[in-house]
């Protein structure tokens, strides 16, 4: 079993190989080793090739202005690391007091991380040397050197992470319109979605990338790419944008449009005409997200890939079948406010043709940004930080839990082998610190990964150590095992506990000889310590994530409302577009329980229940994000007679904030009301938009009858057009926010409590 949960996890893919990485990573480290020993200094050799091993462990990524102070900031800590881990060698009880608070810091402060704890131990493992500080500016050089190798490519490839970000954001908005054009004209498929598939393989057949999955992937890959142009526009003049930026804006625009695209369908399908539509539309949306591919490709690869034709036919024959269309709705033939629809429809295709082709003017233009001056770094805020601890162990964060949980479990285990007097204990506190997650589900997984890659890294170096007939030959295996790990380690853990274990083992060892015991050692404490891993993620408190979900739904809920009121300011025309912070909080909060729910799936015995309706309560919060988007990219293009509209979203504001209140008070308002309830509101209101679309068609049949031409653009016509398709949006709007607020009520609570049960309140 054990073996075919390792085999399972070394099949797993979570990020990409990193070959550049690996290598630079591997010349750091045997170089020093491939020295020491030609010179007879392998003793310094292995302490700078330690340095270098400690700082290439933080792997940083984004600019390389980014990872250069992410790298200094290692070495840094490397540094001071191996001095304070070099003064406490060979008091093993000193450390066990030092190293646990170390740990802990690192799990607090993010630039920190697990370095410094591993710089400590590490060093604090060897033998007792005067030369401290010596030693200490060994490691030093190791890290520079690491460094400065990671860092060799800049000249060539500066411009790299930047062209990767944004051809993967061009990349997720088209798979986005590939989402919308396979949903064009297919049967509804809510009753298989609603089957729960445990069988992936069957789910791939069975399910097409369905259209939530594929937004949300766009959503973060635009986020992804603002930021990493964050890092590049750091330090410089931020009125004019550059071109990255207005790429981003375009591909934003893009995306916002396919958003309302996807309304405009779904309304368009349960209301359409009599005359074929679905067809020219798919094609239509299809040849624009193959437009955004060649765009992804060309920012990917400037000068080898082709950027594509600036017309598409597919777009034109749309607007011709549009346009019979309309004509056969003015004549009587058609249903208007279908015809309508379809019109609608054809503009959003339209926009998001015209903003396809501003991002090819500026991909054409050529995609760069100029070098600027260094950026400062970041001043510490150390009341912020202090006032954020103490907020933290005040209401027992689960981030605050784990910190308590992992520091705990290593004081034990370092504790342990002190008394025990073990020669190699700190592989225990080594797979203590790996291996001890935030959840039972990831810690387990981390355990099998680490003992099974351990049990056989360990064989392995052991039998290279007994054959290698010198220490020349030694870094030269080394420097394999260390090129496989690094360059496999983005891709998975498992593959890191495989070829990192006998790296490890061999850089510790390599000025000492080593046999078949210390293997046996090493796999006897790793086992040890997933024990006394395994013991902390099940006795000790629970991570506290279920206690959280009442704020952060009441976030979730305030932050729809408070986008559901600027929806209703663009409608009334008191602004021109949803404001981007309000987008972003709304799609934050959101993302926030889907992560609470991820953390749930992952305890030892889920509520099922809870996470199935937090499931929904997700999927219903981005689907009334996608409608308010929908609502604001209808109602810019020109202010119309909107009707009650704006009162509606006003309506379903107020019925999410009192959702909110309802949950942050477990429990429904007090006191009762004889003034009418915003659903009660909201049924009047819909049956005035009614009224108010029927008013709209007659008034336009009659404008057209009595002699107005039937292509001129008269504000009936822009209302009609409108309207007819915000009606299906706000309708589609009301009942995903009743979904949202049902489950987001009902999930706070656990299997079996009385507050789950409404006849208990």
């Amino acid at each position: 079993m054990a073996f075919e949960g390792f085999r399972e996890s070394l099949a797993r893919i979570e990020g990409r190989a990193a070959p550049f990485y690996g290598l630079a990573a591997a010349l750091a480290m045997a170089a020093p080793l491939l020295a020491g020993a030609a010179t007879g200094h392998a003793a310094q050799g292995a302490m700078i090739a330690l340095g270098a091993y400690l700082v290439a462990l933080r792997a940083p990524e984004g600019p390389y202005g980014h990872r250069a102070r992410n790298l200094a900031s290692a070495v840094l800590v490397v540094a001071a690391g191996a001095t304070v881990g070099g003064h406490l060698a060979g008091h093993t009880w000193l450390a066990v007091l030092v190293v646990p608070p170390i740990v802990a810091l690192g799990s607090m402060i993010t630039w920190i991380g697990p370095t410094a704890a591993l710089a400590v131990l590490l060093t604090a493992v060897r033998p007792p040397t005067h030369d401290v500080v010596y030693n200490g500016f060994l490691e030093l050089l190791g890290g520079l050197l690491a460094s400065l190798l990671l860092l060799a490519p800049w000249p060539a490839r500066r411009l790299r992470p930047l062209r990767a970000a944004l051809a993967e954001a061009a990349d997720a908005v088209a798979e986005a319109l590939d989402a919308v054009a396979q949903e064009i004209g297919t049967p509804d498929t809510s009753a298989l979605d609603a089957v729960d598939i445990t069988d992936p393989d069957l789910a791939a057949v069975t399910r097409v990338p369905v259209w939530e999955e594929r937004r949300r992937a766009a959503s973060r890959a635009i986020g992804a790419a603002r930021t990493t142009v964050g890092f590049y526009r750091a330090g410089r003049n931020r009125e004019e944008p550059t071109r990255p930026e207005r790429l981003i804006e375009a591909l934003a625009r893009i995306m916002h449009e396919t958003v309302a695209l996807r309304t405009l369908v779904e309304a368009a399908g349960r209301r359409p005409p009599d005359r074929e539509w679905e067809m020219e539309a798919r094609v239509a949306v299809a040849a624009l997200a193959a437009r955004v591919r060649l765009l992804a490709g060309a920012v990917a690869r400037p000068g080898d890939a082709p950027l594509g034709s600036m017309e598409s036919m597919a777009v034109r024959r749309l607007a011709r079948q549009s346009e019979k269309i309309r004509r056969a709705g003015l004549a009587g033939d058609e249903d208007l406010v279908a015809a309508a629809l379809i019109g609608q429809v054809r503009r959003s295709i339209d926009r998001i043709a015209g903003s396809v082709d501003a991002a090819r003017r500026i991909v054409a233009g050529g995609v760069r940004i100029g070098v600027g001056p260094p950026r400062r770094l970041p001043a510490p805020h150390p009341v912020s930080a202090w006032d954020r601890m103490g907020r933290a162990v005040r209401t027992r964060s689960p981030g605050f839990r784990q910190v308590t949980r992992v520091g705990l479990t290593v004081a034990v285990a370092m504790a342990l082998a002190a008394a025990l007097r073990l020669p190699h204990g700190h592989w225990m506190s080594l797979t203590v610190m790996m291996c001890l997650r935030g959840t039972y589900g990831e810690t387990v997984t981390r355990l099998a990964q680490r003992i099974v890659g351990t049990a056989v890294g360990s064989i392995v170096a052991a039998v290279l150590l007994a054959l290698a007939p010198n220490q020349t030959t030694a870094a030269l295996i080394l420097f394999c095992f260390a090129l496989l790990g690094f360059t496999m380690r983005p891709v998975n853990f498992a593959y890191w506990a495989l070829f990192g274990t006998p790296l490890a083992m061999m850089l510790l060892d390599f000025s000492t000889p080593s046999d078949w015991t210390a293997a046996g050692e090493r796999i006897g404490l790793t086992l040890a310590g997933g024990a006394l891993a395994f013991l902390a993620v099940r006795l000790l408190w629970p991570a506290g994530h279920a206690e959280r979900l009442p704020a952060q739904l009441g976030r979730m809920l305030r932050a729809h409302a408070d986008l559901a009121r600027s929806a209703a300011e663009v409608v009334e025309g008191d602004r021109e577009t949803l404001p981007h912070d309000r987008l972003v909080a709304a799609e934050q909060a959101a993302e926030t329980v889907s992560e609470t729910r991820t953390r749930l799936a992952d305890e030892r015995v889920p509520d099922t229940e809870r996470i199935s309706c937090l499931r929904s309560t997700v999927a219903a919060a981005h689907r009334v994000r996608d409608h308010l988007i929908a609502v604001g990219r209808m109602a810019r293009e020109q202010s119309v007679d909107a009707g009650p509209i704006p009162e509606i979203l006003d309506r379903i504001a107020d019925r999410l904030e009192e959702a909110a209140d309802e949950i942050e008070e477990s429990g429904p308002p007090s006191g009762a009301s004889a003034a009418p309830t915003p659903a009660e509101r909201l049924d009047e209101e819909f049956a005035d938009l009614d009224d108010h679309l029927s008013s709209l068609a007659r008034r336009r049949r009659a404008e057209v009858a009595a002699g107005v031409g039937t292509d001129e653009f008269t504000p009936l016509r822009h209302a009609l057009l409108q309207v007819s398709g915000t009606r299906y949006a706000v309708r589609a709007l009301r009942r995903d926010t009743d979904e949202l607020i049902a489950t987001a009520t009902t999930a706070p609570h656990p299997a079996g409590d009385p507050a789950r049960d409404p006849a208990s309140r």
